[in-house]
């Protein structure tokens, strides 16, 4: 295929701003599904990212539109638009040489937008503006399109305004990305040089690796290295990516596809590595390829014991697909065994929880996230800790250091006062506001990441009616004033419930906890202290009171020294009760620590 007609694009825009939509309109114009198809969001096939309205896995797909007597190659690659997910949409952005920014005309320009419109430019990528959902009674079109003009100085003629639910300017929007966005400018007598940008696993043909050839040329039965690792492989099969792949003899630069080449795990073939021939292939791989760090930990158990089994099974296949994941064997004494999980984000977390119930039926439950924390010791040594387990004595901690990102947040003007004030209470370092128009602002943080993975999302929406939108990406270790937070039920340290937190924020947090646990654990026969702990220093308590038995109820007069005798005698048997008696945790519980109000 000669270059010149070839686009490779993506489509960049916030959360629930009509991405997956719009790219269901195009399909259907270019004739890759059918109009009267029951199925939408089409690129979007796991039953998680249609219900949450979110893109969670990148993915591609090949289109021809016919424009100007030319037929057109337009390879659209898909993005993730959550924060958890930057990793892989700025290898997607690295695959392109155009992006469609997409705004939707009722909520303008969000945090995330912006974050993905600087990841494109970044990348060097040429901006085509759209702006999405011109049918809505509540659309502001001037207001949107203003927005747009200021930030990336382009004139009113070049904003191109469709509803991609009615279809309406969709044609419009292919023969601009034909019209306005480069064609790729790979060299075919170079080494081949493949960027991979996705890959995921395939129970009967193993990795399928997601590539956009840069230079050279790839054919069936080459023999390949991934730069990364230095494996090498055959390719068993080449093509494009159509809704089901369509195998070809050879990829060429400028072209998207897919490869299958025998490799047995995700791991192998990383989001971000580079392709080429095992023998006489380029020297120098493409820049930018990471390891996916995870940000927030937490233990994950299954909620009946017998599971366990089933559940080292299901991490496994699902770490086949989800390369980011990276996971531990840990027992605990309150939970039985698991495992010590890490994810890049909140949201990460709770798509592999949602998935390990639906995919694999194991239900389970997760502890307390934290984060990880860099330690140095009165020794001299340096340890890292991301489970609060681990958290040495505070006796031999020299100094601690705590994850701190850079924060944007947007929101309509009317909330700033109730964003500054939720920020300051989560320890926020205020940098600058930038007033995007006279309705909107941006409002610029350093934040704790342990301050953020909590709550801060959901009460961010609660104080700004559900208009603020954040994105957030790591800034540096800080060295912090923190501490480990031990909860003890019936004097017992309940190791699942510990967790880390400030020093000024240990005893509210305690507190809340303490509490939590007093509405949930059942009364016993006995008196249960809940208490919270820094060290052997007591910072919060709780009570639950006894179940008593009414052992006056048979003295219907007489003398009081016989109805304080048998009182006597009941405390004497609850004092020693509370000795010998365990106090039974339902799962509940645990659940409601995480759920407790972290101010």
């Amino acid at each position: 295929m000669k270059q010149d007609y070839i686009r490779n694009f993506c489509i960049i825009a916030h959360i629930d701003h009509g991405k997956s939509t719009l790219a269901d309109r195009l399909l259907e114009l270019t004739h890759v599904i059918d109009k009267n198809g029951t199925v939408t969001q089409v690129l979007d096939d796991m039953d998680l990212e249609r219900e949450k309205g979110i893109t969670i896995k990148s993915h591609a797909i090949r289109m021809t539109w016919d424009y100007k007597g030319e037929t057109y190659v337009l390879n659209l690659i898909d993005t993730p638009g959550h924060v958890d997910f930057s990793y892989e949409v700025s290898r997607a952005l690295a695959s392109c040489e155009g992006a469609v920014l997409l705004v939707d005309a009722a909520q303008g320009i969000e945090a995330q937008t912006m974050s993905n419109l600087y990841l494109a430019l970044d990348n060097n990528l040429d901006i085509l503006p759209v702006i999405n959902k011109i049918d809505l009674p509540k659309a502001d079109i001037e207001g949107t399109e203003h927005d747009l003009m200021d930030i990336i100085g382009v004139l009113p003629d070049e904003i191109i305004k469709v509803s991609a639910k009615t279809g309406q300017n969709v044609e419009l929007l292919l023969d601009a990305i034909c019209q306005y966005l480069p064609a790729p400018k790979g060299e075919d007598e170079h080494p081949p040089k493949a960027l991979i940008f996705d890959s995921y696993y395939d129970v009967y043909r193993g990795v399928v690796v997601l590539v956009r050839m840069f230079d050279g040329t790839l054919k069936k039965g080459n023999k390949i290295k991934l730069f990364s690792n230095a494996h090498e492989y055959e390719i068993e099969e080449i093509g494009f990516l159509g809704i089901k792949f369509i195998p070809q003899q050879e990829l060429t630069s400028g072209e998207a596809g897919y490869i299958i080449a025998n490799i047995k795990e995700v791991s192998d073939a990383r989001v971000g590595d580079t392709i080429t021939l095992a023998k006489g292939g380029c020297p120098v791989p493409l820049g930018g390829f990471q390891e996916p760090k995870p940000m927030v930990y937490s233990g994950i158990f299954p909620i009946n014991g017998e599971d366990y089994e089933n559940l080292v099974e299901a991490i496994a296949k699902l770490k086949l697909n989800d390369a980011s994941l990276v996971y531990e064997k840990e027992a605990s004494a309150a939970l039985g065994y698991g495992f010590r999980c890490g994810f890049l984000g909140m949201l990460h977390l709770e798509i592999v929880k949602e998935r390990l119930y639906r995919e694999y039926n194991v239900p389970i439950i997760a502890t307390t996230p934290s984060v990880r924390f860099l330690i140095k010791l009165k020794d001299g040594s340096d340890i890292i800790v991301y489970n609060p387990i681990d958290f040495p004595d505070p006796t031999r901690i020299e100094e601690v250091m705590e994850p701190v990102m850079e924060t944007e947040i947007i929101v309509p003007t009317d909330y700033i006062g109730n964003i500054i004030k939720l920020a300051q209470e989560r320890r926020g370092i205020q940098q600058n506001i930038q007033y995007i128009d006279e309705k909107r602002v941006a409002l610029h943080y350093q934040l704790p990441l342990i301050e953020i993975i909590f709550d801060f999302y959901d009460k961010l929406k609660t104080v700004s009616r559900g208009y603020a939108s954040i994105d957030y990406a790591f800034m540096e270790n800080r060295k912090s004033d923190v501490v480990k937070v031990d909860i003890l039920i019936n004097g017992e340290k309940v190791d699942a419930m510990s967790f880390i937190c400030h020093a000024d924020k240990a005893y509210n947090w305690g507190k809340s906890v303490t509490e939590t646990l007093s509405e949930v654990i059942p009364k016993h026969l006995f008196k249960i202290a809940l208490q919270a702990a820094i060290g052997g220093k007591i910072i919060a308590r709780s009570t639950i009171n006894a179940m008593r038995k009414d052992v006056t109820a048979k003295c219907y007069g007489g003398d009081i020294t016989r109805k304080r005798k048998l009182l006597e005698k009941q405390k004497e048997g609850k004092k020693r009760m509370k000795d010998i008696g365990n106090v039974a945790v339902p799962q509940e519980a645990f659940l409601a620590v995480l759920k407790a109000d972290r101010e």
